[in-house]
């Protein structure tokens, strides 16, 4: 069964590979040029997009570094799937927002187009809710086999809530549709994972942290 899952998961980032030309074709279609429906720079579709990509890239980092910590097949597999997957998804974020000439990076604090402004604090590099710390990323970095499987797990774990709640946010504010509908797909995904996981960390003794 658990094979099986993992199967889905691959299966499921292959797809995402598939169809990201597809999706962003189809934001150039539904907000392209000058078009009034285009984002705003402080609209939820601009907010997301420059949150999720950094959130993004730091579940990226993760994964590549526990492939490099690991031999075990079930844990480098799951890591190498979310890494490509977020890559992909972080470069369709990214894109879009050329798309519609806006920056990359905003002043205003993480989550500020969820209201949640400055409730981040930031300390050291968490920049949103879920994020792993400075500290914990070199823990990651200094172990090897079941203690940096357990400490990824965990920590990725924390990641997906975090993105799941960012995720929520975009299908309940963003007004781009396919935004929207990539949004609830990260939801969907990352809710799965959180359930594989939590059985992978069962294996090995541990459990999520609350």
């Amino acid at each position: 069964m658990r094979r099986q899952h993992i199967g889905w998961v691959a299966g499921a980032a292959a797809a995402v590979l598939v169809a990201a030309g597809a999706i962003t074709y189809a934001v150039a279609e539904e907000t392209g040029g000058s078009d009034p429906k285009t984002p705003s720079a402080q609209s939820a579709d601009a907010g997301f997009a420059r949150d999720m990509a950094v959130h993004h890239q730091q579940a990226v980092e993760m994964s590549y570094i526990v492939r490099d910590r690991t031999k075990d097949e079930e844990v480098r597999r799951l890591a190498y799937d979310i890494a490509q997957t977020q890559a992909n998804q972080r470069g369709m974020l990214l894109g879009w927002l050329d798309l519609w000439n806006l920056p990359k990076v905003s002043a205003d604090p993480p989550m500020t187009w969820m209201g949640m402004g400055g409730m981040a604090s930031g300390k050291d590099g968490a920049l949103m809710p879920g994020m792993a710390t400075n500290t914990e990323l070199k823990k990651l970095q200094s172990l090897n086999g079941k203690q940096a499987e357990i400490l990824y797990l965990q920590l990725m774990t924390a990641h997906h809530k975090g993105g799941i709640h960012m995720a929520e946010g975009c299908v309940a504010k963003c007004t781009v549709g396919v935004e929207k509908r990539l949004a609830q797909g990260m939801v969907d995904a990352q809710q799965s994972e959180i359930e594989l996981m939590a059985g992978m960390l069962k294996e090995r003794g541990a459990q999520a942290r609350s």
